[in-house]
């Protein structure tokens, strides 16, 4: 019986376009969601774009080959996926709002250890 056997390089690398396609497709495809979500926590608009320029700029650095790279991507996805949970405790958004950025966090940091 023959059985698909997937290396964990590949797992990362499909982890890291994952994360990477996802970040894209909300700070970029959902803008106009993402500015009413900054609306409603009353944050300003200028950090609302700070965050996205730098969300983005952390997952183009994890697609890259360079180990070093790979870290400061996720170490830094990691750092505002703290305050975004944060964030949502000082709103008190229910669970299922945060959780999106708990399932950041994590693969981040499986990503970072895997890497």
């Amino acid at each position: 019986m023959n059985f698909l056997i997937i290396s964990p390089e590949t797992m990362i690398t499909v982890c890291k376009v994952f994360l990477s396609v996802s970040l894209f497709f909300v700070w970029v495809v959902r803008y106009d969601s993402i500015t009413k979500e900054f609306d409603h926590y009353k944050l300003p608009e200028w950090f609302r774009d700070f965050v996205g320029i730098l969300k983005l700029s952390f997952s183009v650095m994890i697609l890259y080959n360079n180990n070093e790279l790979v870290m400061v991507g996720c170490v830094g996805i990691m750092v505002l996926m703290v305050g975004a949970i944060g964030t949502h405790i000082r709103v008190k958004n229910p669970l299922h709002k945060t959780i999106p950025a708990v399932a950041v966090l994590g693969l981040c940091a499986a990503i970072l250890y895997f890497n």
